[in-house]
Parts: structure tokens; sequence; C-alpha cells
């Protein structure tokens, strides 16, 4: 029984210890309240503090840095592109008297979060043209091939950029950053995390790539067809002039021929008047049977040279005596 004396007011004294005090954590920063109202300064030194108890209630606020991530939102740029824009930030409580007054808990600065950098990047992307919100790097050179893209209008065009998305990220984070510090909030960053097309945009600049990648296919497919007919007609003009030289060689060489022979026949039956009169016996034999067919009728009169022999018979019977 006296020991349990003894522990009670040990347990009493723990007891009203832990009541009125209270850990202050290396994350944590507290703002004492009383009947609702803040009372003394933040506590934002780690450690063990006290407070009254029953009356002052110990409310805790994050010290780290916290994330935003933004909904996906459909914006319109200066160019009237509509894009589907997700953003993130960074930030912190850098004012906890301020903040409790204004917002008390996250929850509800997550939601002005919302608002204010959720209207600041709409009313900067409306500012920008499509290029200055997709891309970084100034200053750039066109590399496109020329040759690839002769005579096609406004294909591989690459605008100057002006501003860049990082400036324009800035932008969006000094307007935040001047209204959030009246809630005590300090923005530390703010980013794009994707762009995207809508879908109505998308297909549209899907049918115009197709649209190009055409109209370069159609080119080529001309310039080849005007290659091809261009080697055609040297392919013809080659044949032609082929054929010539050859026809020429022919004829010259059948010419070369004819007078060969003539010169033989003429030297072969022009020694004696009897060979003379074989040669012309020979022709007339000849002429003959190229002129006279099974079933032809011929009309002759009697002084015709085809006639000559068919009324003289004793030419022929005095000619192959000759012979």
């Amino acid at each position: 029984m006296k020991i349990q004396l003894l522990l009670l007011p040990v347990l009493l004294g723990v007891i009203s210890f832990y009541i009125c005090s209270y850990v202050v954590e290396e994350t944590d920063q507290v703002i004492l309240t009383q009947f609702g109202k803040p009372v003394g300064e933040p506590v934002t030194e780690a450690g063990l503090h006290f407070k009254i108890p029953f009356i002052q209630e110990v409310n805790r606020i994050e010290k780290r840095f916290l994330p935003w991530d933004g909904p996906s939102n459909e914006m319109s740029t200066k160019d009237k592109t509509y894009l589907i824009i997700d953003t993130f930030a960074r930030w912190r409580i850098n004012d906890p008297m301020q903040y409790f007054l204004r917002l008390r808990d996250e929850r509800s600065a997550l939601s002005r979060l919302d608002d204010i950098l959720g209207s600041e990047t709409r009313n900067a992307v409306a500012k920008h043209e499509l290029i200055e919100i997709v891309r970084t790097t100034k200053d750039r050179v066109a590399k496109t091939d020329q040759a690839l893209v002769k005579g096609i209008e406004q294909l591989g065009t690459l605008y100057p950029i002006k501003v860049g998305r990082e400036k324009v990220e800035q932008q969006i984070f000094e307007k935040a950053a001047e209204k959030l510090s009246g809630f005590g909030i300090e923005l530390l960053d703010v980013r794009f995390k994707r762009i995207n097309y809508n879908e109505t945009v998308r297909r549209r600049i899907y049918e115009r790539m197709v649209s190009e990648r055409q109209q370069i296919a159609s080119r080529f497919r001309s310039e080849g067809a005007g290659e091809a007919a261009k080697i055609m007609g040297k392919k013809e003009r080659d044949l032609q002039e082929i054929e010539s030289e050859s026809y020429k060689s022919v004829q010259k060489i059948y010419g070369e021929a004819d007078a060969k022979a003539s010169a033989i026949y003429a030297e072969a039956y022009d020694q004696t008047p009897q060979s003379v009169e074989f040669y012309a016996f020979l022709k007339t034999l000849e002429t003959y049977r190229e002129v006279l067919a099974k079933d032809m009728s011929l009309i002759l009169t009697t002084d015709s040279p085809l006639f000559r022999l068919l009324k003289s018979p004793k030419v022929s019977s005095d000619s192959n005596s000759s012979k």
C-alpha cells in the first residue's frame, strides 16, 4: 500500500509531463492554438517543447519540400493549336503562420495551387506559339535535305525559337510564386511534365505528314518517269543509229558484191560472141523461171523479148549446140 502511494505522485507527474509537453520533429513546424486562435510564434526548432494542457492544441505543419502534380488540361496556344498539358511543381511552407491562417491544411493548399498554377499555365501557353512550348533549343540550324523538299512549299520549314520552353516555365513560376507568397507558400519549381496534341489536332498533323510524304513520293515518281522516258528515247535513238549504220554497211557490201559479181560475169561472158549469146540465153531462162508460174497466163506480142525463145526454137537449139 505504501509503495502504491509512493508511485501515485510519480505517475501523476509523468501524465502531467506528457500532456504538457510535445515533440517537434525535424520535418515539422508547430503552431499552438488556444480556443482555435494561434498563440505565440511558430515553433520551428526540433526538440521538446511545452504547452498549456487542455487549452492549447498542437497543429503540425510540414516543413519538407512538397509535390504538386497538376491535372492534365486542354489549352490553346497563340496559333490556335489545342494541347493537353500536364504540369508538376515543388513547393514548401515558408510562413507557417500565414499558411495556417489562410489555408489551415495541405488539402486547401493543393486546391489553391491547382487554381493559381493552372491559371498561370493557361495564360502563358496562350501567349506563345506551339514551337515555343515544345522546344527549348534556340538559334537552331535547319538540316532539312533540300533535295528532298525542293519544289514543295512549306515542307521541312524550321521556325525560329525566340523564347523556348524553359523561359515559358520561368514566366509561369514568377507569376504564380508572387500570388502564392500571400498564402505562406514558397514555390520552388514548375515544369511541363507532358505535352500532347488533342485528338483532332493529332489527326490533322498526321494527315499533313502523310500529304507531305505523298508530295515527295509523287515528285520522285515524276522525276523517275522523266528519267525513264529520257533513257528510252536515248535507247531508241541509239538503236536507230545502229540500224542505220548496219543497213548502210550491208548495202555497201551488197553493192560491192554486185559490182564484183558483175565484173566477174562481164569478164566471163564477154570473151567471145558465143559467150555473150549464151549469157543472154541464161538470163532469159532465169527471167522465165521468175515470171512464169504454174497457173499463170500471159498475153504477149510476137515482138516481145519474152516471146523470143518461144517463137524461135532454132535459137534455142543453136544455143544448145554451141553450149
